[in-house]
């Protein structure tokens, strides 16, 4: 049925590859969540809560660099347990704390990486915008539906994203005390599509329809990708696996 429409999409659809750990763990945890683009400029879709990592990574990169600055000037005073110990009072560290975070755009742009990101004052959407790239991957763009008029109960749509982190190109490096991206291992991770039908509408406390649900529930890591109508035509995005009742 979506055959088609799934061809469509991937061809502005992308992956975030996240890997990350926690303080006082050297184990990688990867992870995925999904952008797509909207226009030739290197404007791109994705939820509030995928940019919010983004953002939060370089103030957790700055944490975990006056950490370990401040250890190592103050190495010899006392001992290093207690250093440790005031430290990680000082920085609020603690095992259940994220200590690193590091993102990779797959086959987004060529050349740097420079991102201006735009959050939604109330809903879960926000912008990227990819600048100064010396090439933009995708050469397709989607459209979208003009109107909400066809958004009723029992319309079928496909949602498309990154679910299953299966990449394994990172390592934890012990002489650096950091996590990597490596050359080793895959670098790619599979495109998912699910079906559903719209099942109701879901309005805001003053009353304002912001988005829908559909029968058939999302993944975790499709967060950011799109939903969209039989020709392709894109009539929303994912950014939620489950809606409370």
């Amino acid at each position: 049925m979506f055959i088609r429409a799934i061809e469509v999409a991937s061809q502005f659809t992308r992956p975030i590859h996240s890997i990350l750990r926690y303080y006082g763990s050297v184990d990688v945890i990867p992870g995925a969540a999904s952008l797509f683009f909207v226009n030739a400029d290197g404007w791109a879709l994705t939820c509030k809560h995928v940019a919010a990592l983004i953002v939060n990574g370089d103030r957790i990169a700055k944490r975990k660099s006056d950490f370990e600055a401040d250890f190592a000037s103050m190495r010899g005073k006392k001992k290093d347990k207690q250093i440790f110990k005031d430290l990680e009072k000082k920085y609020a560290l603690s095992h259940n704390e994220l200590f690193e975070i590091r993102n990779n755009f797959v086959n987004c742009i060529e050349g740097p990486l420079n991102l201006q990101i735009v959050v939604h004052p109330d809903f879960d959407v926000a912008l990227i915008h990819f600048m100064n790239y010396t090439k933009l991957n995708p050469q397709f763009f989607p459209i979208f539906s003009k109107d909400t008029v066809g958004l009723k109960q029992g319309k079928f749509l496909c949602r498309l994203g990154f679910p299953f982190p299966e990449f394994s190109n990172f390592t934890y490096d012990q002489t650096t005390n950091s996590i990597q991206w490596s050359k080793v291992g895959k670098d790619a991770t599979p495109i998912f599509p699910i079906e559903g039908m719209v099942t109701r509408h879901l309005a805001s406390q003053t009353g304002q329809v912001f988005g829908f649900e559909m029968s058939t529930p999302g993944l975790r890591g499709q967060s950011g990708g799109p939903a969209f109508d039989l020709e392709g035509h894109i009539w929303g995005m994912q950014f939620a696996t489950k809606q409370k009742i």
